[in-house]
């Protein structure tokens, strides 16, 4: 029989209609690589399979929650495009669960025998021969209510974070609501050009050296192209670090499986995001990735909270769903810089603090003194972690089009329950799971487009905001 649920392997065990697990085999068909989780077995419990890992990817959404309130989970995701396999996880839940009342209740016997044989004079060798079969029958229902919980996640860990309430209904970025726009667009007494024209025509940008180097969507800067770049970096790093109260990081740029996943990025995105086959390791899309995990498996306290974290670090993506969009310039490459905000904090504060942490990346637009925009995405706009997500888009007066250099989101709980990640608020009370926000602060390279774009001069040279001039060393490009 197939095992339905496993959409990478068709696993093909012997069917026995029972109402109990009365069989485990090893399924020789499914190797580590397929599912990177070891060993596999396949059991069955009232006709429905459970093909059960070894290892916990973490949970995602609640099981409890999903267990109460199904109606509501189901209709939540709905509002993100996502069909939810509720009635399967609910089956395999409750034959886990009935796995586990077998479990105590032949323990329960076990020990009640166990007295009677100890209490006699007699030790009857049938008697003893049964509860030996008992106690192998106990370590074999242990193994799958162990273990049942990995097949759970097969399927949860597909399951995108539930919409906030007060996120807007929708699927596409027509339902996305524009919250604000500050500045004026520029306008000018002559044509002005894209990107891509000006950073040729300025010597600042190469885009046939970076098709040489590695093929398309890939560029270079050189001279004051690179220049403007880097300061850029190091003016957002030390705004955030030295008056907006982030505390600075150097992050690896390749990390483990179980950190791609924790963040949430895996297993939806694997195929958007560069892999080493051999050491099993990921190239970063974003900071975020590896800085979820910074405290996996942790318990903080309360007086530690929040955490305000900010790093550098390059994102590589692959862009195979933009396929065809964006060809032109930079805009949409499969390598970029980007510097990126991220808090730990309490669940009774994360709305405040998703607030600050928008304000904080305004402020670094509002100091560079272009123009921008922030909406409030729809719930099919949603990345997979986030319950509520503000985006912030530039004017490029060149391309004419708002280019969306950051992207706010608060991730409730969703990645402290994959991560582990909790804080307790007294000695002696239980521990809870952190919330999470994440936020650009900002991305480039359409920062430097902006940059191009709205302030270029009749003379064809390029202004440079203020605020980085003392990075750059000069005022002007060209």
């Amino acid at each position: 029989m197939e095992a339905p649920w496993l959409t990478r392997e068709v696993h093909w065990v012997k069917y026995l209609s029972v109402p109990s697990i009365t069989h485990v085999e090893m399924n020789p068909r499914i190797s580590n690589e397929t599912l990177r989780i070891s060993p596999v077995q396949v059991y069955y419990c009232g006709g429905i399979s459970l093909v059960i890992s070894g290892r916990r990817d973490g949970e995602v959404l609640s099981i409890e929650l999903i267990r109460n309130e199904p109606d509501r989970v189901r209709a939540s995701l709905a509002r993100r495009g996502y069909e939810a396999p509720i009635d399967r996880v609910l089956e395999i839940d409750a034959c886990r669960r009935n796995v586990l009342s077998q479990a105590d209740q032949l323990r329960a016997r076990r020990n009640e025998v166990s007295r009677q044989i100890g209490q006699s004079k007699d030790r009857p060798s049938e008697l003893i021969i049964q509860m030996t079969n008992v106690g192998d029958k106990i370590k074999e229902l242990e193994v799958a209510t162990r273990r049942a919980e990995d097949e759970l996640n097969i399927l949860l860990l597909d399951m995108p974070n539930l919409p906030a309430d007060d996120v807007p209904d929708g699927l596409d970025d027509d339902a996305n609501v524009v919250e604000h726009t500050v500045g004026v667009l520029p306008s000018f007494n002559f044509e002005p050009q894209p990107h891509w024209e000006i950073g040729e025509r300025l010597g600042i940008i190469d885009f046939q050296r970076g098709a040489k180097l590695s093929g398309s969507r890939f560029f270079v800067l050189k001279n004051k192209g690179a220049r403007l770049q880097r300061a850029l970096i190091s003016w957002m790093l030390d705004l955030h670090t030295s008056e907006h109260g982030y505390t600075e990081f150097y992050l690896p740029y390749l990390v483990s499986r179980e950190t791609a996943t924790i963040s949430g990025q895996l297993p939806k995105f694997d195929d958007t995001m560069y892999h080493d086959e051999e050491d099993d390791l990921w190239l970063v899309p974003t900071a975020e990735m590896p800085i979820t995990s910074l405290h996996k498996d942790e318990i903080l306290s309360l007086s530690e909270l929040p955490l305000n974290y900010v790093a550098h670090t390059p994102s590589f993506r692959r862009e195979k769903a933009a396929a065809g969009r964006d060809t032109r310039g930079i805009k949409r490459v499969h390598q970029f810089e980007k510097v990126e905000m991220y808090v730990f904090t309490e669940p009774e504060k994360s709305n405040d603090d998703l607030n600050k942490l928008l304000t904080d990346a305004e402020d670094v637009c509002a100091r560079l003194e272009l123009p921008y925009r922030v909406l409030r995405l729809c719930a099919g706009g949603l990345g997979v972690g986030s319950a509520k997500s503000f985006d912030i888009e530039m004017w490029a007066a060149g391309c004419g089009e708002w280019l969306e250099v950051s992207s706010c989101s608060n991730c409730l709980e969703f990645q402290a329950r994959r991560g582990n990640i909790r804080y307790r608020q007294e000695a002696e009370m239980r521990p809870r799971f952190v919330h999470t926000l994440n936020g650009s602060g900002l991305a480039l390279p359409r920062v430097v487009i902006a940059i191009l774009e709205n302030n270029q001069q009749a003379d064809g040279s390029v202004l440079i905001p203020k605020v980085l001039q003392p990075y750059t060393g000069f005022d002007r490009i060209g």
